[in-house]
């Protein structure tokens, strides 16, 4: 009986701990879209969602990490009133390759990657898993002369975002080491 009341408490944590995550991302998400970008290069963001999706990758499992980023993409479509439009494909498209691509370097990698390498990593992959879909959608390969101009973009950005991502990594183990005393 205590076994499972065991078990029982880690399925509520890890549910708990998942919410908090979506509901952190799908606000920054939230947040982003009233932030007024001048128009420099169309679709471009800061990504302030991926702070949350970078900071999953690096502190728990795949299937976190993946359930983070779709129930951001799918609250912040249906909050943005983007639900099955074109964006939103896009944006799940993105939030799927990157976090594949970023927990794939982080646990294959071993280390070998910097937070903010693995954001940037993130961050390209996201734009070239918006344009692959985007290519599917049109049935014209010609989107993809978008990426460099999404690059210039999307490289500063990943390099904030990995920055934040490992400041708050770094908080939150110094403060998780406190407890354990």
């Amino acid at each position: 009986m205590v076994e499972r009341e065991a078990v029982n408490r880690k399925g509520v944590y890890r549910l708990t701990y998942i919410a908090i995550m979506v509901a952190l991302a799908t606000a920054l998400h939230v947040v982003e879209a009233l932030i007024p970008i001048p128009y420099v290069v169309p679709g471009a963001k800061l990504g302030l969602a991926n702070i949350v999706a970078l900071y999953v990758v690096m502190t728990s499992g795949f299937g976190d990490a993946m359930a983070v980023s779709l129930l951001r993409t799918l609250l912040g479509s249906l909050l943005s009133g983007t639900f099955l439009n074109v964006g939103y494909y896009l944006s799940t498209a993105g939030a799927v390759l990157s976090t594949v691509v970023m927990y794939g370097l982080h646990k294959l990698g071993k280390g070998s990657f910097s937070t903010i390498g693995i954001s940037l990593a993130g961050s390209i992959s996201h734009n070239v898993g918006q344009l692959l879909v985007a290519t599917l959608l049109l049935k014209h390969a010609g989107v993809m002369f978008y990426l460099p101009y999404l690059l210039l973009f999307a490289i500063p950005t990943g390099i904030f975002v990995g920055l934040l991502a490992g400041k708050l990594i770094k908080y939150t183990e110094k403060t998780y080491a406190r407890r354990q005393i």
